[in-house]
């Protein structure tokens, strides 16, 4: 029997970090789909940028800081996590604003990666067309 190919996930995040339970749902699908070896790729675009903000503190809203479990994706072979250029600027970030994400390169002799890749809206749009499945949170 042919091994059938895997299907690509590309999950869509949109919601600022804390107020809503979106972006903590989505990283825990995230995981659970990692670990079933699932093709996964996450997006970033509008106020879904926030969710990777270095430095975020959520104890004013009560909340857990659930930010840091970003940097244990590449454990996961999360690797593909593409932000949108032009959300980032109309929110007036940049990519220094962000948490550096990395994954090791065993074939480089576990050469720290970084995970982010920026694109531009027209690339976030094609991304999005050449995903099998997408799950916007």
């Amino acid at each position: 029997m042919a091994e059938r190919p895997k299907k690509t996930f590309l999950y869509l995040n949109r919601k600022a970090p804390y107020g809503t339970i979106y972006a903590l749902e989505s990283l825990e699908v995230v995981l659970i789909g990692a670990a079933f070896e699932q093709d996964v790729s996450l997006a970033f675009l509008d106020d879904g940028v926030f969710q990777i903000v270095e430095g975020q503190d959520a104890s004013a809203l009560g909340m857990k800081n659930f930010s840091k479990t970003y940097r244990a994706l590449g454990d996961f072979e999360v690797r593909k996590l593409y932000v949108e250029r032009e959300s980032l600027a109309e929110r007036g970030l940049s990519e220094a604003d962000l948490m550096p994400i990395m994954w090791e390169d065993e074939d480089e002799d576990y050469a720290e990666k970084p995970s982010i890749r920026l694109v531009d809206r027209s690339e976030m749009t094609r991304l999005i067309g050449a995903a099998d499945v997408v799950l916007s949170f």
